[in-house]
């Protein structure tokens, strides 16, 4: 029995095109440790547009953000986010910011381990990473939240124009 070759081209351009946001699932031996994310309605900013109007990187950063802020609300005050990156040895980053270049790279801006400037770029197909609790770099100062700076800036808030209604995943 043959089996027919994958689609070739933008896979998000080859989704169906309907109103219908994206489909999020999550099973966790505890549900209460799966956040919000997959059980919230996504937030405006991400359904302004069709999926199939965004590129993998837009698509892609999106998503990151969303899970970064999620991965977030569940860490205590002595935590913050980091990334850590598999199948390199680029190590863990602490992360300032994300962004994406389209259509098919997302960067992840940072320092790492030694508080080295750190600029990571990596294809959408390559995208592999791992959210991680991390000691605050700064005991004495309240932990940063980059997820929900980055969702403020995605809905049009602090650097935006302000004119997009911020709607928490």
């Amino acid at each position: 029995m043959k089996t027919a070759d994958p689609p070739q081209g933008n896979p998000i351009a080859m989704l169906p095109d309907t109103a219908s946001p994206p489909r999020v699932r999550a099973v966790h031996a505890d549900p209460s440790d799966c956040g919000a994310l997959e059980t919230a309605p996504l937030p405006d900013a991400a359904t302004r547009r069709a999926v199939a109007e965004k590129s993998p990187a837009e698509w892609a950063y999106e998503r990151l953000i969303l899970y970064i802020q999620n991965f977030e609300s569940q860490l205590d005050s002595d935590q913050e986010v980091a990334m850590g990156f598999t199948g390199g040895q680029a190590g863990v980053l602490s992360i300032e910011g994300v962004g994406f270049f389209d259509p098919d790279l997302v960067t992840f801006y940072g320092r790492d381990q030694d508080g080295l400037r750190t600029q990571l770029i990596q294809h959408v197909t390559q995208l592999n990473v791992i959210l991680r609790a991390v000691p605050r770099e700064q005991p004495s100062a309240p932990p940063r939240r980059i997820g929900f700076q980055m969702m403020q800036q995605w809905a049009g808030g602090e650097s935006g124009d302000g004119s997009v209604p911020h709607t928490a995943p």
